[in-house]
């Protein structure tokens, strides 16, 4: 659920959506989402000091917080 969502997000905001992947780790109580996107799109992702990933964990933790889980956004470059 959390990966589909955090992936939908994401192409929406960036100029080459087919290189977006999402790698998702399995924890006890959290649940790791590994974020890569295209060099060039990292920038769109991040935002101006940060605000587009802080809004992106946001929505995120809501999600995550509905299943009773903690949810961690890691954006790989």
């Amino acid at each position: 659920m959390e990966k589909d969502l955090v992936e939908y997000i994401v192409k929406s905001l960036v100029d080459v959506p087919e290189e977006v992947t999402v790698n998702v780790i399995e924890g006890e109580k959290s649940t790791i989402l590994e974020l890569k996107v295209a060099t060039e799109d990292i920038g769109k992702v991040i935002g101006k000091q940060g605000r587009i990933a802080k809004a992106i964990r946001t929505i995120l933790s809501a999600s995550a917080t509905k299943s009773g889980k903690h949810a961690v956004l890691e954006i790989l470059d």
